[in-house]
Protein backbone atom coordinates (compact mmCIF):
# COMPACT_ATOMS: atom_id res chain seq x y z
CA UNK A 1 0.00 0.00 0.00
CA UNK A 2 2.97 2.59 1.10
CA UNK A 3 4.49 2.09 -2.19
CA UNK A 4 1.59 3.15 -4.28
CA UNK A 5 0.90 6.04 -1.96
CA UNK A 6 4.26 7.49 -1.68
CA UNK A 7 4.90 9.60 -4.43
CA UNK A 8 7.61 12.25 -4.74
CA UNK A 9 7.85 15.75 -5.99
CA UNK A 10 9.92 16.94 -8.42
CA UNK A 11 11.08 19.57 -10.40
CA UNK A 12 7.79 21.05 -11.15
CA UNK A 13 6.78 21.92 -7.49
CA UNK A 14 10.26 23.76 -7.13
CA UNK A 15 9.84 25.43 -10.75
CA UNK A 16 6.37 26.85 -8.65
CA UNK A 17 8.01 27.09 -5.46
CA UNK A 18 10.67 29.41 -7.47
CA UNK A 19 8.18 31.50 -9.46
CA UNK A 20 6.35 32.35 -6.42
CA UNK A 21 9.27 33.10 -4.29
CA UNK A 22 12.19 33.97 -6.47
CA UNK A 23 14.20 34.94 -2.88
CA UNK A 24 14.48 31.14 -1.70
CA UNK A 25 18.43 30.03 -0.10
CA UNK A 26 19.19 26.63 0.87
CA UNK A 27 20.60 27.39 4.73
CA UNK A 28 22.59 24.70 6.27
CA UNK A 29 24.01 24.51 9.90
CA UNK A 30 27.54 24.02 9.59
CA UNK A 31 27.74 23.42 13.81
CA UNK A 32 28.72 19.98 14.74
CA UNK A 33 26.04 18.36 16.76
CA UNK A 34 26.77 18.07 20.33
CA UNK A 35 23.46 18.08 21.93
CA UNK A 36 20.13 15.72 21.43
CA UNK A 37 17.75 17.69 21.23
CA UNK A 38 17.82 21.41 20.19
CA UNK A 39 14.24 22.98 20.91
CA UNK A 40 13.65 25.82 18.03
CA UNK A 41 11.98 29.19 17.99
CA UNK A 42 11.64 32.03 15.86
CA UNK A 43 10.03 34.58 17.82
CA UNK A 44 8.02 37.96 17.08
CA UNK A 45 5.73 39.89 19.06
CA UNK A 46 5.24 37.10 21.08
CA UNK A 47 5.52 38.31 25.02
CA UNK A 48 2.11 37.84 25.80
CA UNK A 49 2.48 34.27 24.89
CA UNK A 50 6.67 33.65 25.54
CA UNK A 51 6.03 32.63 29.65
CA UNK A 52 3.42 30.21 29.40
CA UNK A 53 5.76 28.53 26.29
CA UNK A 54 8.90 28.62 28.04
CA UNK A 55 7.83 27.19 30.67
CA UNK A 56 7.01 23.95 28.90
CA UNK A 57 10.43 23.65 27.96
CA UNK A 58 11.18 23.70 31.36
CA UNK A 59 8.74 21.31 31.90
CA UNK A 60 10.95 18.76 29.77
CA UNK A 61 10.77 14.90 31.31
CA UNK A 62 13.61 14.31 28.96
CA UNK A 63 16.73 12.04 30.10
CA UNK A 64 19.65 13.74 27.48
CA UNK A 65 20.46 16.68 26.66
CA UNK A 66 18.62 19.56 25.85
CA UNK A 67 19.02 23.20 24.49
CA UNK A 68 16.95 25.88 23.46
CA UNK A 69 18.10 27.73 20.72
CA UNK A 70 15.23 31.29 20.09
CA UNK A 71 16.16 33.98 17.53
CA UNK A 72 14.18 37.24 18.13
CA UNK A 73 13.36 38.78 14.67
CA UNK A 74 13.23 42.36 15.37
CA UNK A 75 10.31 42.34 17.98
CA UNK A 76 8.75 45.60 18.79
CA UNK A 77 7.64 44.33 22.12
CA UNK A 78 9.18 42.91 25.39
CA UNK A 79 10.11 39.67 23.95
CA UNK A 80 13.87 39.99 24.32
CA UNK A 81 13.64 41.05 27.95
CA UNK A 82 11.72 38.16 28.57
CA UNK A 83 14.02 35.60 26.71
CA UNK A 84 17.54 36.55 28.58
CA UNK A 85 15.12 36.51 31.96
CA UNK A 86 13.53 32.79 31.00
CA UNK A 87 17.67 32.05 29.38
CA UNK A 88 18.37 31.85 33.38
CA UNK A 89 15.49 29.72 34.65
CA UNK A 90 16.38 27.15 31.62
CA UNK A 91 20.13 27.01 32.69
CA UNK A 92 18.95 26.15 36.31
CA UNK A 93 17.46 22.94 34.57
CA UNK A 94 20.77 22.31 32.68
CA UNK A 95 18.83 23.45 29.35
CA UNK A 96 21.62 25.02 27.29
CA UNK A 97 20.39 28.29 25.84
CA UNK A 98 21.78 29.84 22.73
CA UNK A 99 20.10 33.71 21.65
CA UNK A 100 20.34 35.11 18.32
CA UNK A 101 18.27 38.50 16.89
CA UNK A 102 17.88 40.31 14.34
CA UNK A 103 18.63 44.02 15.26
CA UNK A 104 17.07 45.57 12.24
CA UNK A 105 14.00 47.59 12.74
CA UNK A 106 12.28 44.99 9.65
CA UNK A 107 11.30 41.28 10.75
CA UNK A 108 12.76 38.83 8.12
CA UNK A 109 9.74 36.62 8.24
CA UNK A 110 9.06 33.30 9.85
CA UNK A 111 11.37 30.82 7.50
CA UNK A 112 14.23 32.96 7.87
CA UNK A 113 13.85 33.03 11.92
CA UNK A 114 13.77 29.16 12.05
CA UNK A 115 17.08 28.83 9.61
CA UNK A 116 18.60 31.22 12.02
CA UNK A 117 17.78 29.21 15.05
CA UNK A 118 18.49 26.36 13.28
CA UNK A 119 22.40 27.38 12.44
CA UNK A 120 22.63 28.73 16.29
CA UNK A 121 22.06 25.65 17.78
CA UNK A 122 23.89 22.30 18.05
CA UNK A 123 21.41 19.72 18.50
CA UNK A 124 21.28 16.19 16.74
CA UNK A 125 17.49 16.52 16.93
CA UNK A 126 15.88 19.31 16.27
CA UNK A 127 12.16 20.30 17.77
CA UNK A 128 10.25 23.22 16.37
CA UNK A 129 8.04 25.02 18.89
CA UNK A 130 6.33 28.23 18.30
CA UNK A 131 6.72 31.39 20.83
CA UNK A 132 2.73 30.75 21.14
CA UNK A 133 2.11 27.31 21.70
CA UNK A 134 3.05 24.86 24.80
CA UNK A 135 4.37 21.19 24.62
CA UNK A 136 3.60 18.49 27.09
CA UNK A 137 6.37 17.66 29.45
CA UNK A 138 6.40 13.78 27.29
CA UNK A 139 6.87 15.79 24.09
CA UNK A 140 10.54 15.86 23.31
CA UNK A 141 10.92 12.25 24.73
CA UNK A 142 8.33 10.71 22.97
CA UNK A 143 9.21 12.08 19.61
CA UNK A 144 13.02 11.32 20.53
CA UNK A 145 12.74 7.68 20.50
CA UNK A 146 10.25 8.14 17.66
CA UNK A 147 12.82 10.24 15.14
CA UNK A 148 15.55 7.37 16.36
CA UNK A 149 13.14 4.61 14.56
CA UNK A 150 12.07 7.19 11.76
CA UNK A 151 15.47 8.78 11.33
CA UNK A 152 14.82 10.45 7.57
CA UNK A 153 11.11 10.94 8.69
CA UNK A 154 9.39 14.69 9.85
CA UNK A 155 7.80 13.10 13.05
CA UNK A 156 4.46 14.80 14.16
CA UNK A 157 2.12 14.09 17.09
CA UNK A 158 -1.82 14.95 17.60
CA UNK A 159 -2.43 18.49 19.32
CA UNK A 160 -4.95 20.22 20.34
CA UNK A 161 -6.34 23.67 20.30
CA UNK A 162 -7.07 26.65 22.47
CA UNK A 163 -9.38 28.23 22.58
CA UNK A 164 -10.76 24.98 22.95
CA UNK A 165 -13.19 24.35 19.82
CA UNK A 166 -11.05 26.02 17.25
CA UNK A 167 -11.04 24.76 13.71
CA UNK A 168 -12.67 21.75 14.69
CA UNK A 169 -12.62 19.99 11.12
CA UNK A 170 -9.09 20.57 10.85
CA UNK A 171 -7.77 19.02 14.25
CA UNK A 172 -10.00 16.20 13.73
CA UNK A 173 -8.71 15.35 10.05
CA UNK A 174 -5.16 15.92 11.32
CA UNK A 175 -5.76 13.60 14.47
CA UNK A 176 -7.34 11.05 13.28
CA UNK A 177 -5.99 10.31 9.72
CA UNK A 178 -3.79 6.87 9.44
CA UNK A 179 -0.19 6.45 8.83
CA UNK A 180 -1.01 6.13 5.29
CA UNK A 181 -2.98 8.56 4.90
CA UNK A 182 0.44 11.09 5.75
CA UNK A 183 0.63 10.68 1.93
CA UNK A 184 -2.13 10.22 0.67
CA UNK A 185 -3.89 13.42 1.73
CA UNK A 186 -1.18 15.84 1.44
CA UNK A 187 -2.83 17.55 -1.16
CA UNK A 188 -5.96 18.92 0.58
CA UNK A 189 -6.34 22.73 1.19
CA UNK A 190 -5.33 21.56 5.05
CA UNK A 191 -1.60 21.61 3.92
CA UNK A 192 1.12 19.49 5.31
CA UNK A 193 -0.47 16.27 6.86
CA UNK A 194 2.09 16.58 9.64
CA UNK A 195 1.38 19.69 11.37
CA UNK A 196 4.24 22.15 11.31
CA UNK A 197 3.82 23.20 15.20
CA UNK A 198 4.35 19.18 16.02
CA UNK A 199 7.65 18.94 13.51
CA UNK A 200 10.82 17.05 15.42
CA UNK A 201 13.27 15.45 13.29
CA UNK A 202 17.16 14.74 12.56
CA UNK A 203 19.75 17.45 11.67
CA UNK A 204 20.08 15.24 8.66
CA UNK A 205 17.05 15.76 7.48
CA UNK A 206 17.01 19.39 7.61
CA UNK A 207 19.65 19.43 6.10
CA UNK A 208 19.00 17.28 3.17
CA UNK A 209 16.01 19.69 2.33
CA UNK A 210 18.48 23.21 2.79
CA UNK A 211 16.01 24.59 5.07
CA UNK A 212 12.93 26.74 5.08
CA UNK A 213 12.16 29.04 2.64
CA UNK A 214 12.94 32.76 3.23
CA UNK A 215 10.36 34.84 1.09
CA UNK A 216 9.05 36.18 3.98
CA UNK A 217 5.42 37.28 4.88
CA UNK A 218 2.81 35.07 2.38
CA UNK A 219 5.24 32.64 2.17
CA UNK A 220 4.26 28.74 3.00
CA UNK A 221 7.50 28.05 3.98
CA UNK A 222 6.48 24.66 5.81
CA UNK A 223 4.32 23.51 3.14
CA UNK A 224 7.35 24.16 0.57
CA UNK A 225 10.07 22.38 2.77
CA UNK A 226 6.96 19.75 3.53
CA UNK A 227 7.12 18.88 -0.41
CA UNK A 228 10.61 19.03 -0.94
CA UNK A 229 11.23 16.72 1.93
CA UNK A 230 9.25 13.90 0.47
CA UNK A 231 11.06 15.14 -3.26
CA UNK A 232 14.06 13.87 -1.47
CA UNK A 233 13.18 10.56 -0.04
CA UNK A 234 12.31 11.33 3.76
CA UNK A 235 9.39 9.79 5.26
CA UNK A 236 6.39 10.83 7.95
CA UNK A 237 4.87 9.51 10.59
CA UNK A 238 2.82 10.91 13.89
CA UNK A 239 3.35 9.59 17.42
CA UNK A 240 -0.82 9.24 18.42
CA UNK A 241 -0.68 11.10 21.69
CA UNK A 242 -1.47 15.21 21.61
CA UNK A 243 1.70 16.66 22.90
CA UNK A 244 1.42 20.03 21.59
CA UNK A 245 -1.29 22.97 22.42
CA UNK A 246 -1.42 24.56 19.23
CA UNK A 247 -2.99 27.83 19.98
CA UNK A 248 -5.40 30.05 17.75
CA UNK A 249 -5.15 33.67 17.37
CA UNK A 250 -5.71 36.14 14.92
CA UNK A 251 -1.90 37.09 14.88
CA UNK A 252 -0.46 33.33 13.93
CA UNK A 253 1.40 34.10 10.93
CA UNK A 254 -1.03 31.52 9.13
CA UNK A 255 -3.45 34.26 8.27
CA UNK A 256 -0.83 36.44 6.12
CA UNK A 257 -0.54 33.14 3.19
CA UNK A 258 -3.06 33.55 0.26
CA UNK A 259 -5.24 30.69 -0.70
CA UNK A 260 -4.10 31.06 -3.83
CA UNK A 261 -0.31 30.86 -3.16
CA UNK A 262 -1.39 27.04 -1.50
CA UNK A 263 -3.33 26.27 -4.71
CA UNK A 264 -0.33 26.82 -7.00
CA UNK A 265 1.88 24.69 -4.85
CA UNK A 266 -0.64 22.07 -4.41
CA UNK A 267 -1.25 22.00 -8.26
CA UNK A 268 2.01 21.86 -9.00
CA UNK A 269 2.62 19.24 -6.43
CA UNK A 270 -0.30 16.77 -7.47
CA UNK A 271 0.31 16.81 -11.30
CA UNK A 272 4.00 15.75 -10.70
CA UNK A 273 3.48 13.44 -8.05
CA UNK A 274 -0.17 11.48 -9.33
CA UNK A 275 -1.58 12.65 -12.30
CA UNK A 276 1.87 12.46 -14.43
CA UNK A 277 1.38 8.54 -13.65
CA UNK A 278 -1.90 8.28 -14.61
CA UNK A 279 -3.03 7.81 -18.42
CA UNK A 280 -6.63 9.00 -17.85
CA UNK A 281 -8.93 10.26 -14.40
CA UNK A 282 -11.88 11.26 -13.50
CA UNK A 283 -12.83 14.63 -11.49
CA UNK A 284 -15.07 13.80 -8.70
CA UNK A 285 -17.14 17.51 -8.41
CA UNK A 286 -18.95 19.24 -11.50
CA UNK A 287 -19.13 22.01 -9.67
CA UNK A 288 -17.42 25.30 -8.65
CA UNK A 289 -14.39 23.31 -7.34
CA UNK A 290 -14.08 20.80 -10.07
CA UNK A 291 -13.81 23.22 -12.40
CA UNK A 292 -11.47 24.83 -11.06
CA UNK A 293 -8.97 22.28 -10.78
CA UNK A 294 -8.99 21.46 -14.48
CA UNK A 295 -8.69 24.89 -15.63
CA UNK A 296 -5.98 24.63 -13.12
CA UNK A 297 -4.05 21.84 -14.59
CA UNK A 298 -1.45 22.39 -17.52
CA UNK A 299 -3.47 20.89 -21.40
CA UNK A 300 -2.18 17.74 -20.92
CA UNK A 301 -3.42 16.64 -17.92
CA UNK A 302 -6.75 18.56 -19.18
CA UNK A 303 -6.66 15.82 -21.43
CA UNK A 304 -6.35 13.02 -19.34
CA UNK A 305 -10.01 14.05 -17.76
CA UNK A 306 -12.29 11.35 -19.29
CA UNK A 307 -15.42 12.73 -16.92
CA UNK A 308 -16.72 14.77 -14.39
CA UNK A 309 -19.11 12.84 -11.91
CA UNK A 310 -21.20 14.00 -9.06
CA UNK A 311 -24.72 13.54 -7.72
CA UNK A 312 -26.25 16.76 -8.18
CA UNK A 313 -28.80 16.25 -10.25
CA UNK A 314 -28.60 19.55 -12.19
CA UNK A 315 -25.02 18.78 -13.16
CA UNK A 316 -25.76 15.71 -14.35
CA UNK A 317 -28.64 16.95 -16.30
CA UNK A 318 -26.37 19.30 -18.01
CA UNK A 319 -24.63 16.21 -18.90
CA UNK A 320 -21.52 18.04 -20.23
CA UNK A 321 -18.70 20.65 -18.94
CA UNK A 322 -17.60 22.93 -21.95
CA UNK A 323 -14.32 24.71 -21.31
CA UNK A 324 -15.31 28.02 -22.57
CA UNK A 325 -12.01 29.98 -21.15
CA UNK A 326 -10.09 27.66 -24.20
CA UNK A 327 -8.74 29.26 -27.08
CA UNK A 328 -8.78 25.89 -28.92
CA UNK A 329 -11.44 25.20 -31.63
CA UNK A 330 -13.80 23.88 -31.10
CA UNK A 331 -13.64 24.26 -27.04
CA UNK A 332 -12.87 21.44 -25.35
CA UNK A 333 -15.91 19.13 -23.75
CA UNK A 334 -15.79 16.63 -20.73
CA UNK A 335 -19.25 14.40 -20.23
CA UNK A 336 -20.96 14.72 -16.43
CA UNK A 337 -21.49 11.41 -15.21
CA UNK A 338 -23.18 9.97 -11.82
CA UNK A 339 -20.49 8.88 -9.58
CA UNK A 340 -21.41 5.78 -9.92
CA UNK A 341 -20.40 5.42 -13.59
CA UNK A 342 -17.32 6.83 -12.77
CA UNK A 343 -14.62 5.26 -13.92
CA UNK A 344 -10.76 5.20 -11.99
CA UNK A 345 -8.86 6.56 -11.02
CA UNK A 346 -10.62 9.29 -9.14
CA UNK A 347 -9.43 13.17 -7.92
CA UNK A 348 -11.78 13.77 -5.43
CA UNK A 349 -12.56 17.67 -5.42
CA UNK A 350 -15.16 17.54 -2.43
CA UNK A 351 -14.63 18.13 0.79
CA UNK A 352 -14.40 15.35 3.83
CA UNK A 353 -16.97 15.55 6.47
CA UNK A 354 -19.03 18.05 4.83
CA UNK A 355 -21.92 15.74 3.20
CA UNK A 356 -22.96 14.32 6.57
CA UNK A 357 -20.98 10.56 5.28
CA UNK A 358 -22.57 10.32 2.12
CA UNK A 359 -19.46 11.50 0.33
CA UNK A 360 -17.15 8.33 2.16
CA UNK A 361 -20.24 5.79 2.06
CA UNK A 362 -20.66 6.65 -2.08
CA UNK A 363 -16.57 6.15 -2.30
CA UNK A 364 -17.25 2.89 -0.49
CA UNK A 365 -19.74 1.69 -3.13
CA UNK A 366 -16.78 1.48 -5.75
CA UNK A 367 -14.34 -0.44 -3.38
CA UNK A 368 -11.83 1.55 -3.78
CA UNK A 369 -8.39 2.21 -2.80
CA UNK A 370 -6.81 5.04 -1.58
CA UNK A 371 -3.27 6.14 -3.24
CA UNK A 372 -4.10 3.33 -5.72
CA UNK A 373 -7.44 4.29 -6.99
CA UNK A 374 -8.29 7.59 -5.73
CA UNK A 375 -6.86 11.10 -4.15
CA UNK A 376 -8.48 14.09 -2.50
CA UNK A 377 -7.85 17.09 -3.60
CA UNK A 378 -10.22 19.42 -1.51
Amino acid sequence: MQSNCIRFVSHCVRKAASRLIPNRINTCSRKMASTDVSVVMPVYNGDQWLAESLQSVCDQEFQGSLEMSVYNDASTDKSMELIKEWAVILRTKDIKVTITENTSQSPRGVGFAKNQAVQASSGRFLCFLDADDVMHKDRVARQFQAALSHPKSIVGSKFHRLPEGSTQRYTKWANTISQNQLYTQMYTSHGPTVLMPTWFCSRDVYNKVGGFDEGGQGVPEDLIFFYRHLEFGGGLFRVDEDLVMYRYHPQATTFSIHTDTIWEHRIAAIQDQVLSKWSSFTIWNAGKQGRKLYRSLSRENQKKVAMFCDVDEKKLKRGVYIFEESKEKPKPTVPIVHFSKATKPILICVKLDMTEGKLEENIKTLNLIEGVDFFHFN
